[in-house]
């Protein structure tokens, strides 16, 4: 449980806890301290209302942390039905049983990727997500940029239509 911040004044501290400005009445220190309560409590209950962009991190994150756990079925959450992922330059994978077979073959390899930083756009209920990504492998490290486009669901989430982790091969 959050605890509410609450600003008590010196003096006030002083009168109604040390009494060095004379005895207060309960009722008195009673409204003192729930005046002094009430920005904190106008506040308390409300659900935190999240930005856009921290959402659509959101979902992000959850898929990269559940991909890391190969947790499929978590990875899987995150995209619409049907969505689209390019497993490869040039390789489009579609559909909730070729996707499933792509992050299972990615998880069973071991690829363990570094994630750089984030950018996000958003327009309205489409949001265009940007990170650069490494990977060890045979050949050296492996570097690109993720290019993922996401829709705002109808309880307010979002998630991935199209993940391309090989956005900037286009520049090759």
């Amino acid at each position: 449980m959050d605890t509410l911040p609450v600003s008590v004044s010196p003096a006030f501290y002083d009168m109604a806890v040390n009494k060095t400005e004379g005895p207060m009445r309960p009722k008195l220190m009673a409204t003192m301290i729930v005046a002094a309560m009430l920005p904190a409590l106008s506040h308390a209950g409300e659900p935190r209302v999240m930005s856009d962009e921290d959402a659509v991190l959101h979902t992000i994150s959850t898929m990269t942390d559940a991909f890391a756990r190969g947790d499929i079925e978590q990875v899987m959450a995150t995209y619409v039905s049907p969505a689209s992922v390019v497993a490869a330059p040039g390789q489009v994978v579609t559909g909730e049983q070729a996707m499933r077979a792509m992050f299972a073959d990615f998880i069973a390899a071991g690829v363990n990727f570094t994630y750089g930083d984030h950018e996000v756009i958003v327009s309205g209920d489409t949001a265009l997500h940007l990170m650069a990504w490494e990977a060890p492998s045979p050949d050296g490290t492996m570097r690109a940029l993720s290019v993922a486009v996401l829709t705002r669901q109808p309880e307010g989430g979002w998630k991935m239509v199209i993940d391309h982790p090989f956005g900037d091969s286009v520049l090759d």
